[in-house]
C-alpha cells in the first residue's frame, strides 16, 4: 500500500475530506503517521476526541497555509502532502476576494515552497470542477492553484518530488452540497424542495471515492497529472424526488456563480487526456525533465472530447439515489 510506513501531512485536515482520509488510512493501511494541519483549534480538539484510539499515529499541528514559515516547520520529516485546505464557499469568496486569494493562491504557493525546501516525495492537491472554465472567484483561485501545482514540477527538476492534482465536484453529503440543505428542509416539515434549474446535473462521488483517487495519485503520479474519477451523474430533480417522494419542486433560478453541469475535462484538455478503466488523466503539456517524461498507457480520448455531468454515459435512477443516500 502506498501509505505503508509513510508520514502524511493533510492541510485543512479537520474538514470532511481530512477526517475521511485519516480514518481510511488509519484503519486500512500501515501509515506511520498522519499530521493534521489546520488553523482551528476547536475543530482539532473535536477530531482528536473522535480519533482517540489512533492517538499513537495521529498528530495535530495548528497553522495556516498562509504562513510559509509555519508550513516549513510542519513538513519536516513528511513523505507526502495532501493539500485540502481552501476557502470553498462560493458566496463567501465573492464577498471576501482578498481572503480567497490569500488562502487558495498564496497558500498553494506556500505549500509548494515548503515542499521544495524539504524531503517531501509527493504532493497531491485537491482541485474542483469549479476550476474548469471558472465563472466565480472560487473557481478562478482554484484554477490558478492548479496551474501553480503543475508548474511546480519545473522547480522540482530531476529530483524525486512530484506534484499532481485530483479533481472532483461536490462530495455527496459534504458541507456546501445540496443534500444537507434538502435534509434540513425535510426535517423542518417542508413539502417543497427548491430547484435552481430543472436542467441541472451533478456527479455523485463519495468521500471514500475521493480518498481513493488521492491514493491513486500518490501511487502513480510522475508529476503534473490531473486525475479524474469516472463516476455517475444524477439530475437534481431526481435527487429531490429520492429524498422527498412526490414533493413540489419549484424552479427558483440560478444563484450567482452556479453552473448547470459539473465539468471535469474540457474540449481543450482532450488533447492530452487519456482514458483508463476507472478514471481519466489529463497529462501536462510540458515536460520538465527526462525523469518526468510520461508515456501514457491508457486510451487517448478523441479530440473534441469533454467530460461533464451533463454528457455522462452513466446515470443514477431515483431508486439508485435512494440507496446511495443511505450511505451518506
Amino acid at each position: 500500500m502506498v501509505l505503508d510506513g509513510k508520514t502524511v501531512l493533510v492541510t485543512g485536515g479537520t474538514g470532511s475530506f481530512g477526517k475521511c482520509f485519516a480514518r481510511y488510512a488509519l484503519t486500512r493501511t500501515n501509515v506511520k503517521k498522519i499530521i493534521v494541519y489546520s488553523r482551528d483549534e476547536y475543530k482539532q480538539f473535536v477530531m482528536q476526541n473522535e480519533f482517540k484510539e489512533y492517538a499513537d499515529r495521529l498528530r495535530f499541528f495548528i497553522g495556516d497555509v498562509r504562513d510559509l514559515e509555519r508550513m516549513r516547520r510542519a513538513v519536516k520529516g513528511v513523505d507526502y502532502i495532501v493539500h485540502a485546505a481552501a476557502l470553498k464557499q462560493v458566496p463567501a469568496c465573492e464577498y471576501n476576494p482578498n481572503e480567497a486569494i490569500k488562502t487558495n493562491i498564496h497558500g498553494a504557493m506556500n505549500v509548494i515552497e515548503a515542499a521544495l525546501d524539504s524531503d517531501v516525495q509527493k504532493v497531491v492537491a485537491l482541485s474542483t470542477d469549479k476550476a474548469v472554465n471558472p465563472v466565480n472567484l472560487y473557481g478562478g483561485t482554484k484554477l490558478v492553484s492548479d496551474k501553480l501545482f503543475i508548474a511546480a514540477n519545473a522547480y522540482a527538476g530531476s529530483g524525486d518530488l512530484a506534484f499532481s492534482i485530483v479533481r472532483y465536484g461536490n462530495v455527496a453529503g459534504s458541507r456546501g452540497s445540496v443534500i444537507p440543505l434538502f435534509k434540513s428542509m425535510i426535517e423542518r416539515g417542508e413539502t417543497k424542495l427548491p430547484i435552481t434549474d430543472y436542467r441541472m446535473t451533478r456527479f455523485w462521488i463519495s468521500l471514500e471515492q475521493g480518498v481513493e483517487l488521492v491514493l491513486k495519485a500518490l501511487e502513480e503520479s510522475v508529476g503534473g497529472e490531473t486525475f479524474i474519477s469516472k463516476i455517475p451523474s444524477f439530475k437534481i430533480t431526481d435527487l429531490a424526488e429520492a429524498m422527498l417522494p412526490g414533493c413540489e419542486k419549484p424552479e427558483i433560478g440560478n444563484r450567482g456563480g452556479e453552473k448547470l453541469h459539473e465539468i471535469m475535462v474540457t474540449v481543450e484538455d482532450s488533447l492530452t487526456t487519456y482514458e483508463y478503466e476507472k478514471h481519466f488523466i489529463v497529462y501536462p503539456q510540458m515536460v520538465w525533465s527526462e525523469k518526468r517524461a510520461i508515456t501514457p498507457s491508457g486510451k487517448k480520448v478523441p479530440d473534441g472530447f469533454s467530460y461533464s455531468s451533463g454528457n455522462n454515459t452513466e446515470w443514477l435512477s431515483v431508486d439508485q439515489i435512494k440507496e446511495l443516500l443511505k450511505t451518506v
